[in-house]
């Protein structure tokens, strides 16, 4: 089902850890970010999208997870996008397919159409549609090349995995400089543009609205300090209902990935 959170802006929620897929509707189609997760899901968006008398014009993936780099047959042939970096991480990440038993994806899944996406070139700063100007707002949080996404004319920003309620930030420890700065650099970037925002919507969980921006933006940032700072860390998202039992894992690993970084930077040769 779709629920709109703006003028021309829609949001059709997974069962699969709470993914938000975003519709925003153009002069002739709609763009679609991130576009699900199960394959019944999809094609129920798809035929949301047709009875409401649009079409599908073009995708666009936030980053190159393999739950964002997904798509349906029934929403046609229509160009689907990523930045530049996002573009080759997913390319190199699928070069030598994808097995379902190390990954986790569940076989409602369909993967015949996954990170079939198209790279922007390198400076791009909107998507090439026929719609709202929506800007993308490239930087190294989470993965390689992860876009964030501002719809200005209706002042909604697509936040990509970042800014849950559900989710604890969860770094790129593989694939950049400094994931912990890299982090609050996009946080930084992020809180310069929260005048223009009057909704945001995270890859995962709830959407916020006014305040709730700045205070999901400080809840990341808290995190993530501690994290550097070598602090305890007490986040609300571990004994939310969602988090409930295996966040506080994913940090223990989490913590443990960024010691064997730091212990392999700092090693000579």
């Amino acid at each position: 089902m779709l629920t709109q959170v703006a003028d021309g802006v829609l949001i059709h929620k997974s069962e699969f850890a709470e993914a938000n897929a975003t519709v925003v509707h153009g002069r002739v189609g709609v763009l679609l970010i991130d576009p699900g997760v199960h394959g019944d899901e999809m094609a129920c968006l798809a035929n949301d999208i047709s009875e409401s008398g649009q079409s599908v014009v073009a995708g666009f993936s936030t980053h190159p997870h393999w739950d964002h780099l997904l798509w349906h047959a029934n929403f046609g042939a229509a160009p689907r996008f990523g930045t530049a970096r996002c573009t080759t991480s997913a390319r190199e990440g699928l070069a030598d397919g994808i097995d379902r038993s190390q990954t986790g994806i569940p076989d409602e899944v369909p993967l015949e159409l996954l990170g079939l996406i198209t790279g922007l070139p390198a400076g791009v700063e909107e998507i090439p549609w026929d719609g709202p100007r929506i800007r993308i707002i490239e930087h190294q949080a989470h993965a390689p090349g992860h876009a964030a996404l501002l719809i200005e004319e209706h002042g909604v920003f697509v936040a990509g995995d970042m800014l849950s309620d559900i989710l604890i930030p969860l770094f790129a420890t593989d694939d950049t400089a400094d994931p912990v700065d890299d982090y609050l650099a996009a946080l930084r970037l992020f809180e310069s543009m929260t005048g223009d925002v009057d909704v945001l919507v995270p890859g995962h969980g709830s959407v916020a609205v006014a305040d709730q921006v700045h205070a999901r933006i400080d809840l990341d940032r808290a995190y993530v300090q501690a994290v550097r700072d070598d602090h305890d860390v007490d986040d609300p998202r571990f004994s939310a209902a969602f988090g409930k039992g295996w966040l506080a894992g994913v940090h223990a690993q989490q913590l443990q990935n960024l010691a064997i970084r730091s212990l392999r930077d700092a090693t000579p040769g």
